[in-house]
């Protein structure tokens, strides 16, 4: 199709594409720009009508960076504004600590960028809307699949101007951790648990501040502070489920413990004037069992809801859409999508995702659930106390992080298609 086909039928429109997205975000958006760019007709819908939201994940990894190196961006988005983290840092009881040092990845960019999400999202919004073959419709919320014969062919959706029916080869499912699409289509789900939640709020960074991005670790306490430049995004951990507990013990308690642990925001602090300043994520690692079904695939935390731990999820969810782009692309065009193609790109990404969240569980249930429930001073553990004397060894969490595991890079055939 040269572009989306619409049918109107009573008070229904209906469109028909190659591939349908539910959900505007980094795996959403990175997809349907892949895919427009070699040739296949795509269209997103994104239940908001902007990406204007905040305390979503900012972090842009090296590997991610890679990929818009290979597609001849980097250069353009390095230009919107953002900052540049080369090394991440904790201090563990009295101890502070490198953690990971980027300096030395074999990638163009040896370095985290902070960026607002809805700057990025944005960014790829407007390289797609090059490629003729990209749609892009906001304030779409899909409420529902179509199905015929035992296969999805599409969804329903509202919108400000009434239903719609979209009809697809492929309905992709990247509509985040509470995805509607995985559970209209009876996907199960295998859940991991996790021992805390994060308190998110911002705090302004005056010029005297420490510099760097941080993470502290004492006492029954966890506090971890991004620069941002002209201010703090902050991410208080808690025991799961113990928000009430305390908003009952008062706004002024909550503010006491951040000027205790961050002695340098005590005028910020001041900032913070009630509860409605402070969103709760409330933490959950699952995986699907299949990230598919006949006509439909899911990908980024639809199949896999990742734990804050390293900052990755976004990470995982572009490598997500790198997979299925590469996998698709040629079969979209031709109108002849297996299941063996879905499942090729579940096997493509599942022992990175196992991995990483194998890793991101035994974290949190060795060091951030014990320093939760601890009352005394904390002692760094071995490996902290290594990668503080050994620096070389800063280099393996900085791959872990900044790279992930295995990561994906964009078909040659779609790199060349778009730069015609």
């Amino acid at each position: 199709m040269t572009t989306a086909t619409r049918i109107r039928a009573g008070e229904t429109t209906t469109v028909a594409v190659d591939c349908c997205i539910a959900g505007g975000g980094p795996a959403g958006m990175m997809l349907g720009y892949l895919l427009a760019r070699a040739g296949v007709e795509v269209l997103v819908l994104e239940k908001h009508a902007d990406f204007l939201r905040d305390f979503r994940g900012d972090t842009i990894h090296p590997s991610t960076l890679e990929v818009m190196c290979e597609l001849g961006l980097l250069e353009e988005f390095l230009r919107l504004p953002h900052q540049e983290v080369y090394e991440l840092g904790a201090q563990i009881g009295q101890m502070q600590v490198t953690i990971a040092d980027f300096r030395h990845l074999p990638t163009r960019c040896r370095f985290i960028a902070l960026m607002p999400q809805w700057d990025f999202l944005n960014f790829l919004a407007e390289q797609a809307a090059r490629y003729a073959k990209f749609n892009l419709m906001m304030e779409a919320e899909v409420t529902s699949l179509m199905e015929a014969s035992g296969r999805v062919i599409g969804v329903r959706a509202n919108t400000p101007e009434g239903a719609i029916d979209v009809r697809a080869d492929v309905v992709v499912g990247a509509d985040g951790r509470n995805s509607m699409v995985r559970e209209k289509a009876g996907l199960k789900v295998k859940e991991f648990g996790a021992p805390m939640d994060v308190l998110w709020f911002r705090l302004s960074r005056r010029p005297d501040d420490p510099a760097g991005t941080m993470g502290r670790f004492d006492s029954g306490r966890i506090f971890i502070t991004i620069n941002r430049g002209e201010y703090w995004q902050c991410g208080y951990v808690i025991p799961k489920g113990r928000f009430e507990e305390m908003r009952r013990q008062g706004f002024e308690a909550f503010r006491g413990e951040i000027v205790r642990l961050a002695p340098y925001a005590r005028d910020s602090a001041g900032e913070l004037s009630n509860w409605d300043d402070v969103k709760l994520l409330t933490v959950r690692v699952d995986r699907l069992l299949e990230w598919f079904c006949p006509g439909l695939l899911c990908i980024g935390d639809a199949a896999h809801a990742m734990s804050p731990v390293g900052g990755v999820g976004i990470n995982l969810a572009i490598q997500d859409a790198v997979a299925a782009a590469n996998v698709l692309f040629k079969s979209l065009r031709e109108g002849q999508v297996t299941v063996d193609h879905l499942r090729r790109i579940q096997r493509r990404r599942e022992l990175p995702t196992r991995v990483t969240q194998w890793l991101q569980v035994t974290v949190q249930r060795r060091i951030i659930a014990r320093v939760l429930g601890e009352t005394r001073p904390v002692k760094p553990p071995l490996a902290v106390r290594l990668l503080a004397t050994v620096p070389f060894l800063r280099r393996i969490p900085a791959r872990l992080v900044g790279l992930g595991i295995r990561p994906e890079h964009v078909r040659p055939e779609i790199v060349q298609m778009g730069s015609h």
